[in-house]
């Protein structure tokens, strides 16, 4: 093949190649743009540019969408979409495109504020929770959309996806996480004990592994994410910690050892405490189902930083967050470096079956 012959082979195998990038706010709610050309929702990006890099593009359209300088160095996706589906018309000769996702940071108020439109394209944006990215962009912009989010949140690196999906699925793309709205619970945080007045509604457990990570569990139909625990039950008679280990056990098939009070959330809409401890956990068995709930829960260990994100718990996160450090410094846990989530199987292996 001749020079010319193979050059004409890769011109008319070229791809299409754009850059995107995933910004949050502080809760977690993702920067989507409504714009004047279709009747769907983008992130900020567009396509890559003659002799210009991925990378490049994505700062250039944040300065041109959005009015920002800033530098994308972090990768999240990037996503191979093929031509048929996008159902592009034949006039277009559509061959496909390489999309990459970048990491834009997670945003302030002050940076949100800073935000200035252009005239023509971008009419709006807003901040939307994961679980409406569907209802709001096409489906397989929400698909590489949430798949990024997931890697973000995983650390993993950047993954590879063929139309908006994994190669890879990680614990979290398995679970489907955030295809369903997040609760939203802005309740203040208090280190102190619960005043006797307020009545103790529910009781959950930071739940630490050997290596400072702590267990969660997804709920299988919804991918919501919630930590070991629940309601008082009057066989607990009255002993939180009880009801702790009689759910720890019923939810997780798991035990934890001496556990250590943080503190409780307040309820301003109802005169309730939700108590809050933190402990080591001694042993994991098979996954069995919630006798409370009828459901078996998908099991996973993340970081204390990675198990916040999959919640919508506003500021006071960070106050209770820090308590649960200051727990697990005690408690004589190191803390956990940024690492995949980790699903665990049934049974474990690492730790001691649960007795009977």
């Amino acid at each position: 093949m001749s020079d010319e012959e193979y050059g004409a082979l890769r011109a008319g195998a070229s791809l299409w190649a754009g850059a995107s990038v995933l910004i949050t706010d502080v809760r977690g709610r993702v920067l989507v743009q409504h714009v004047d050309y279709r009747d769907t929702c983008l992130l900020p990006g567009g396509a890559v540019d003659k002799g210009e890099s991925p990378s490049s593009a994505a700062s250039r359209e944040m300065r041109e969408e959005l009015g920002v300088a800033m530098t994308v160095e972090r990768g999240l996706a990037v996503d191979w979409v093929s031509a048929e589906s996008v159902d592009a018309p034949p006039v277009m000769r559509f061959n496909g495109e390489i999309l990459h996702v970048y990491d834009g940071g997670t945003w302030d108020a002050e940076r949100i504020a800073a935000i200035r439109l252009p005239e023509h394209e971008v009419e709006s944006i807003e901040f939307a929770e994961p679980a409406r990215l569907p209802d709001l962009m096409s489906a397989r912009d929400a698909r590489r959309t949430l798949s990024a989010l997931r890697a973000r949140i995983d650390g993993s690196g950047p993954v590879f996806l063929e139309n908006g999906l994994p190669l890879s699925p990680t614990a979290l793309d398995r679970a489907a996480v955030l295809r369903t709205a997040r609760a939203r619970h802005h309740f203040p945080f208090h280190p102190g004990p619960a005043p006797a007045e307020l009545r103790v509604c529910q009781a959950w457990g930071w739940l630490l592994a050997p290596d400072g990570r702590v267990l969660v569990l997804l709920e299988p139909d919804t991918g919501a994410a919630c930590l070991p625990g629940g309601t008082p039950e009057p066989q607990d008679g009255g002993d939180f910690v009880a009801t702790l280990r009689r759910e720890v056990r019923e939810e997780a098939a798991s035990s934890f050892g001496e556990p250590e009070f943080l503190g409780y959330l307040s309820d301003p809409d109802e005169p309730s405490a939700r108590v809050r401890y933190a402990a080591a956990l001694t042993g994991i068995g098979p996954a069995g189902v919630d006798p409370a709930t009828g459901r078996t829960y998908t099991r996973v260990l993340a970081t204390p930083e990675q198990a916040v994100e999959l919640f919508d718990w506003g500021p006071p996160a960070e106050a209770q967050l820090a308590a649960v450090h200051r727990a697990r410094e005690r408690l004589g846990i190191p803390r956990a470096g940024r690492r995949p989530v980790t699903e665990l199987p049934a049974p474990a292996t690492w730790w001691s079956a649960l007795p009977g």
